[in-house]
């Protein structure tokens, strides 16, 4: 008779577990400095964006994580709008190592994060009268490839905090 296990493990107590605990906004901000004047301004809008995360344990193999972005639009010399949203998850990991930990912590979960983040942005941006802004996808896994990289290339520990 054939092995029925389908190449499956049984469970083991140390298996690496994730749960997503809550997803909240943690800080928003929206400044039209030049209104109502910006809107009479011709002239293409440059968008910059900013992304920063932070990290910070919580509990037992519990963190919460912090995903922030901004994005200033000017016009010319003159700020047209500034929308910034600190979108932030408690996420609960367990049976990880420090690298897997510290991974899923750069890469996943900004990559669960951002969706919210991206549409506090868009709502903020259009409520304020300007025309929509969608923040395109980010590869968080190739930022965090990035990041190890360069540590590599310094001569800094893998689990050191950027």
């Amino acid at each position: 008779m054939a092995d029925n296990t389908n190449g499956a493990a049984a469970p083991e107590q140390n298996q690496a577990q994730l749960n997503l605990q809550r997803i909240y906004v943690k800080d928003v901000s929206f400044e039209a400095p030049g209104a109502p004047q910006i809107f009479q301004q011709q002239g293409q809008p440059n968008v910059e964006l900013n992304l920063a995360q932070r990290v910070a344990p919580i509990g037992t193999d519990v963190y919460e994580v912090v995903l922030s972005v901004t994005a200033t639009c000017r016009v010319e010399d003159k700020t047209a709008y500034l929308a910034e949203v600190q979108q932030a998850g408690i996420f609960g990991l367990s049976g990880f190592d420090a690298q897997g930990r510290d991974a899923v912590l750069a890469t996943y979960c900004p990559n669960v994060l951002f969706p919210y983040a991206r549409q506090v942005i868009s709502e903020l941006v259009q409520n304020g009268g300007f025309p929509p802004f969608f923040l395109q996808p980010i590869n968080f896994d190739a930022l965090y490839a990035e990041q190890m990289r360069r540590r590599a290339e310094s001569g800094a520990p893998q689990g050191a905090n950027a």
